[in-house]
């Protein structure tokens, strides 16, 4: 259920942009009176599941979800029409039209995906505002995973700065830490500071691994799996753990290090509950696994910080945030030819991309990661890549330098290269996700 919810969130999200994103050429090629002959929300070879013609203009649905395109007269795009550009120019062609009309009409799916993107933020800081864990508040300090281990950290760690910067959001760290390729991290640890710093070697690791510091939480157990040992034994749905074996233990990390240490050994587990300490035997499994969900509900631990915005306040704080999710985007993107990190390794496609929404239908969640691809979305078409937006603005702006317009065949030809290096992209993006998915 929970991947059926994930897809249904990442059609509906693509959707949406693909929509917005061909709107802002049909709206820019209609206020130039530029025929549009065809409004395709996904691809339609062969046949369409949907059509209506209404005017010079048909819209419709195709079958393949790879994303969607409007057909504009007289223009050398995916549709490879030759015949058409082989009859004279008409008025109401694209052809025709003066040089800053066709690149505002090349530029309309991006500007429109910014303005998406920037409506979305500030309606969802107007709508729900915001809220973090301030980094000054995780006074537990972290938990780190191996890669973490090999960066230097402990569990215990109290994060003071990257790179001498001081981060707000503790959940932003990891973030931070990879798309700007930190060097250094300086920490509290048993009251004194310290400086670690990175290791090239472990940047191809660590860009797989986005969750490598988590906030240290107390182990206060929230739920139990069906057939739970655990709650066999005897434990209870708010019972914190203690100690085992009368070694004392304070947290999520130490009581897993302790389960490991004790896997097929009889220990005695015990629980502050109801301000009683109860000491619970139970023999621990050759998984070291006992059925809990543990709390993590940081508002029980931690002060959050929430800021809610008026109106007029959310708009130029959802002008912030959209341009600080391009930001982070171009960050990231760089990544990808980095030689230390080997970020092309980490490419995903829409498996990945799914794996970002959350499991159950959450519409602050939906509507966030809808802002953050309309802004991949833009940036994307803006590379200067024939077949991409980018490309035909490359050509628009030679065009408007020199006075001379490039040759149509040129065009043609580097339309069906751009084509093939974006399907070898996508086969090569989505292969990544099989790849992992049997890996």
């Amino acid at each position: 259920m929970e991947i059926l919810v994930k897809a249904a969130q990442l059609i509906l999200s693509l959707s949406i942009l693909v929509m917005v994103h061909e709107g802002g050429h049909f709206f820019f090629a209609r206020l130039f009176k530029t025929r549009v002959e065809k409004f395709y929300l996904f691809f339609n070879p062969w046949f369409s599941i949907f059509k209506k013609k209404v005017g010079d203009t048909e819209y419709g649905i195709g079958w393949l979800p790879l994303g969607g395109y409007v057909k504009i007269s007289g223009m050398i795009d995916e549709s490879m029409d030759k015949e058409q550009m082989k009859q004279p120019p008409q008025p109401h062609e694209f052809r025709s039209k003066k040089t800053w009309q066709r690149l505002l009409i090349m530029l309309g799916g991006i500007i429109v995906n910014v303005i998406t993107a920037f409506v979305i933020n500030s309606a969802i800081l107007y709508a729900w505002g915001e809220e973090y864990l301030p980094t000054s508040e995780a006074k537990y300090g972290i938990m780190t995973d191996s890669v973490g281990t090999k960066m230097g950290l402990i569990n215990g760690d109290k994060i003071i700065s990257v790179d001498g910067n001081k981060i707000e959001n503790f959940r932003k760290i990891p973030f931070f830490i990879i798309v700007n390729k930190a060097k250094t991290i300086e920490i509290e640890r048993d009251g004194q500071n310290k400086i670690i710093t990175i290791p090239n070697s472990i940047w191809p690791e660590l860009i797989k691994d986005a969750s490598f510091i988590e906030v240290r939480i107390p182990f206060v157990i929230a739920d139990f799996s069906k057939e739970s040992l655990a709650q066999k034994a005897g434990l209870k749905v708010g019972d914190k753990i203690v100690a085992i074996n009368n070694e004392q233990i304070n947290f999520y990390d130490e009581v897993k290090a302790s389960l490991k240490l004790n896997k097929n050994k009889d220990v005695k587990i015990s629980v502050l509950r109801n301000n009683d300490t109860v000491i619970v035997p139970l023999k621990v499994p050759e998984t070291a696994l006992l059925g809990i969900a543990v709390e993590v509900n940081s508002e029980k631990y931690f002060k959050i910080k929430k800021t809610e915005y008026g109106f007029f306040a959310s708009i130029p704080a959802g002008y912030n945030k959209t341009f600080s999710m391009l930001d982070s985007y171009v960050k990231q993107f760089k990544l990808i030819f980095d030689k230390d990190v080997e970020g092309y390794k980490s490419l995903g496609g829409f498996v990945t991309i799914g794996k970002f929404f959350p499991g159950v239908w959450d519409w602050m969640s939906f509507w966030t990661m809808t802002a953050f691809l309309s802004i991949i979305l833009a940036f994307m078409n803006l590379l200067p890549i024939p077949a991409l937006d980018g490309g035909h603005v490359l050509f628009l702006l030679f065009e408007m330098i020199t006075g001379r317009k490039p040759n149509e065949k040129f065009l043609e030809y580097a339309q069906i290269t751009g084509m093939v290096l974006l399907f070898a992209l996508l086969i090569y993006a989505n292969g990544n996700d099989i790849f992992k998915l049997f890996k």
